[in-house]
């Protein structure tokens, strides 16, 4: 295949780019589970979800439309199950050979030859709402962390004496939704991104890169990366009721970056990339959508931005 002789080559490209290696720490969510903000009283509810929740330290606070259901239907091998969001109604089809739909005194189910009774888990019709029909959403009005000295303090830990949640809870939520909490789990280990540039400016320099590369990457901890992971997203979704890092991340100032500016590293990237997650996020200032990618260039000038934006 040839170059196209308009487009840019790539010496001229790639050369505009300082270093020959540069380094990206990427971080990124695994697990998840979500509640309706009231639920952190329920010991109950949390016991159920406690083996999720002891992994999650960030939480985001938001606002959710109230999903109805209003009914059901079998037609033939098909469930369907009828719902209604802010005033529009859905329908979600599920494959139930051999199983029929019945209801008994308000309940409904389904049942099996055996007479095994079944139903589908409603977290799972409202990523099915979600999916198809882009009908729920998560408005993220905060993002915050919780994070004891030893690894034992939980999101749910926090969120118990929290003023912000109970501020966003005064303030009232919007009509025809409800007060919802995300706590999501980091993966455990550091993930280093690498791009080797051949055509760079400075060519020589990519062993002692590379070292550095791996050693922020052996040396970060559990509570720097939860920290880092935090201050990337409140930048990212610029949350209404969060304050600090909305501005001043990334910044050479903040103890949190220090030492990816003493390994001068690149870029940091913070991902929600959940297939499971029963809505979209958004904020004011990011759109709806399933994938988030929230990623900063850590300078300024060009011959480093460029290396990660191309």
């Amino acid at each position: 295949m040839t170059e196209n002789p308009e487009s840019p080559s790539k010496h001229h490209v790639f050369g505009r780019a300082l270093n020959d290696v540069e380094h990206a720490i990427g971080m990124y969510a695994y697990s998840y589970c979500t509640m309706p903000a009231e639920a952190i009283y329920d010991k109950a509810i949390l016991q159920s979800m406690m083996s999720v929740i002891e992994t999650c330290h960030i939480y985001c606070i938001g606002y959710t439309p109230i999903v109805d259901f209003t009914g059901a239907s079998q037609t033939g091998d098909e469930l369907n199950i009828q719902l209604n969001v802010l005033g529009k109604k859905y329908t979600v089809t599920y494959s139930i050979p051999g199983l029929i739909y019945k209801m008994e005194d308000g309940y409904n189910f389904l049942e099996d030859p055996a007479g095994e009774r079944f139903w589908p888990d409603m977290e799972h019709v409202q990523a099915r709402l979600s999916n198809e029909f882009k009908a729920v959403t998560f408005d993220v009005k905060y993002i915050g962390q919780a994070y004891g000295q030893d690894g034992s303090r939980n999101a749910i830990d926090r969120l118990l004496k929290h003023e912000t949640l109970q501020k966003i809870a005064l303030k009232g939520v919007p009509s025809g939704h409800k007060l919802t909490l995300l706590l999501l789990s980091i993966q455990p280990s550091n993930q280093l991104i690498t791009m080797m540039n051949p055509f760079a400016k400075n060519g020589d320099s990519g062993d002692a890169r590379i070292k550095q590369g791996l050693d922020k990457a052996q040396n970060t901890t559990e509570a720097e990366k939860i920290s880092l992971y935090e201050a990337a997203l409140i930048r990212y979704f610029y949350p209404e009721f969060n304050k600090e890092f909305k501005d001043s991340f990334p910044s050479t100032n903040l103890k949190i970056l220090q030492d990816c500016y003493d390994k001068d590293f690149g870029a940091v990237v913070a991902e929600i990339c959940i297939d499971e997650l029963p809505f979209m996020l958004f904020s004011d200032n990011i759109e709806p959508k399933f994938y988030h990618v929230a990623k900063h260039n850590l300078h300024k000038s060009e011959d480093r931005k460029m290396f990660f934006g191309i």
